[in-house]
């Protein structure tokens, strides 16, 4: 299913996702690396999403050139982190589980892409309810990782 993209929708708001610390973009979709507002300061710098440039609801409603496009974004996102922080690996999420009052039409896919390190007081815990709370703060949230991560997927 493809719906009009809203006006309100910050994920359809590409002007606003190119001012990302790192951003890339191909014909789909964009991958944008910068914290959200809402964030405690400093827990898990790095993190970002995929979304496709087309307003879809959930990952379902992708098209089969976006999910390409998307595996394509993942893997560029994945080489600058891994040189910008060095992580010792990722975490990633796709949330389609609308509120009650939440009409889905409004809602846009995205994929969260966050790296993640082992001196992170809540490392062993998943979710990112858990992972982006205060208690998870890093000791030094500037420091690169062992880049463990790095050994994934074909850049190695």
């Amino acid at each position: 299913m493809s719906v009009v993209p809203e006006h309100d929708c910050v994920f359809c708001d590409l002007d606003n996702l190119r001012e990302a610390e790192v951003y890339i973009e191909n014909a789909h979709c964009v991958y944008a690396s910068t914290r959200d507002p809402r964030d405690p300061p400093d827990v898990l710098p790095g993190s970002g999403i995929i979304v496709p440039i087309a307003h879809r609801a959930s990952p379902f409603d992708l098209t089969p050139e976006e999910w390409v496009a998307t595996g394509e974004l993942l893997v560029a996102a994945k080489a600058a982190q891994d040189e910008r922080l060095a992580p010792d690996g990722y975490f990633l999420s796709w949330s389609p589980f609308p509120r009650d009052d939440e009409d889905v039409r409004h809602m846009h896919a995205h994929l969260h892409v966050v790296p993640r390190f082992d001196d992170e007081p809540l490392a062993g815990e998943g979710g990112r309810s858990a992972i982006k709370v205060p208690e998870n703060r890093r000791p030094d949230p500037s420091r690169p990782g062992t880049g463990r991560a790095r050994s994934f997927g074909p850049a190695h």
